[in-house]
């Protein structure tokens, strides 16, 4: 047998610029990032926009068209930008996909222009996956405008769809060339899709970074009041985390079975589709990480009062921790929350690698999961979540 191996090694420059107003005809952020002064030469950009962030901003559109209009000589805006549904729904179709392909080859755009995607983290998935499949890759740029994508999501390096019935089926690993976090794009959010992306700081503070979970805990009331500061600190902070891990884990595009930044994502991805997407991604992985942090203290791995410190947290910042589809069971009788596992394996093939909380700021890994125990920890759940509500009424009376 004959036999030619070599090594081949692929840098990659991975860059989180953070500004306001990033599309003021002042702010030169986004134009010196996409163009070199050196050159002079003008490069050709596709813009995508998320439609719930153009209607909760009137005007947003056109001031993007003035921006290409004002530094034209660098710039070139090649058509209106397009506008898509935001949100899961636009994940569950390749058809979306596929209008981008049309107008990145109907404007001649190659591998030196730039596909710029303004919008929430299902936004950004999809058309980081048009932008990652033509002419095998284009330059795309993510402007992530919910506090979700702009602290965990939006500066990864995945990009995808769903398709029979999972999340993310369809996807490639691409990163982007540039991820620019702007704050004011967080103004026009609902609390709801504000307080969404809190609960990645705490994921990847419990398994990475105990003092960051304690800085959360201090400013919970702070957070949860969608205090300014607190917010880009936090956001900042979650940020570094993630891409420190994606940069030093040795393991950007998951060659591996492990996935420690997906800690409490194997509920949470059924959750969402057990609920048609009525739980939003965020809402789905703070009940993902409960239902692991009770499961591991059930289990003997973490003490009690670290428990009760992470659910305490996760209710301060104003998550449940229950939701009837925990319970949803299928033909069979068994609950179909438990489904989530083997996709979670079946995803990356391999064995089924599970990140949970050892201690605060630190995580480990599992392999199999005690059914049981995992059936015991939801019905858990559903007692705290009772115990609470009943609570609060009387003081409501």
């Amino acid at each position: 047998m004959s036999l030619i191996e070599r090594q081949i090694d692929v840098t990659y420059r991975h860059q989180v610029r953070f500004t306001e107003q990033v599309f003021s005809p002042r702010n030169l952020t986004l134009r010196d990032t996409l163009t070199d002064e050196k050159t002079g030469t003008t490069h050709k950009a596709l813009v995508v926009m998320d439609e719930a962030l153009c209607r909760a901003q009137p005007g947003f559109a056109e001031h993007v068209k003035v921006y290409f209009d004002r530094h034209s000589d660098r710039l070139n805006l090649v058509c209106n930008p397009m506008q898509f549904e935001g949100g899961e729904r636009t994940k569950n179709s390749y058809f979306h996909v596929s209008e981008i392909h049309s107008k990145i080859e109907m404007h001649h755009i190659d591998r030196h222009s730039y596909v710029i995607a303004v919008g929430g983290g299902a936004l950004l998935d999809m058309v980081g996956l048009a932008s990652s499949t033509a002419h095998r890759g284009v330059r795309h740029v993510r402007i992530p405008s919910t506090t979700l994508s702009q602290a965990d999501s939006g500066v990864g390096v995945k990009n995808g769809i769903n398709a029979f019935g999972k999340k993310n089926f369809i996807g490639a690993f691409a990163p982007p060339y540039a991820v620019i976090n702007d704050f004011d794009l967080l103004s026009s959010l609902s609390d709801r899709d504000k307080r969404n992306g809190y609960i990645e700081a705490v994921k990847v503070a419990l398994i990475r970074d105990r003092e960051f979970f304690e800085w959360i805990e201090t400013n919970a009331k702070p957070l949860a009041d969608f205090s300014p500061e607190p917010m880009r600190q936090l956001i900042h902070r979650c940020a570094e985390l993630h891409i420190n891990h994606i940069a030093t884990s040795g393991d950007p595009f998951e060659f591996g079975s492990a996935r420690p930044l997906d800690f409490g994502h194997w509920a949470a991805h059924k959750l969402e589709q057990l609920s048609e997407y009525r739980i939003r991604h965020g809402e789905a992985v703070a009940l993902g990480i409960a239902l692991d942090v009770v499961y591991t203290r059930r289990t003997g791995h973490l003490s009690a009062a670290a428990a009760d410190r992470i659910l305490t947290l996760i209710e301060s910042l104003g998550f449940e921790l229950f939701a009837n589809e925990l319970l949803h069971e299928s033909e069979s009788g068994t609950l179909q929350v438990l489904n989530g596992l083997e996709e979670f394996r079946e995803h990356l093939g391999g064995d089924l690698t599970i990140t949970l909380p050892l201690n605060l700021g630190q995580g480990f890994e599992v392999h199999e999961m005690n059914l049981p125990v995992v059936v015991e920890s939801i019905y858990e759940l559903r007692d705290r979540q009772a115990g609470r509500e009943q609570s609060i009424i009387p003081a409501r009376a």
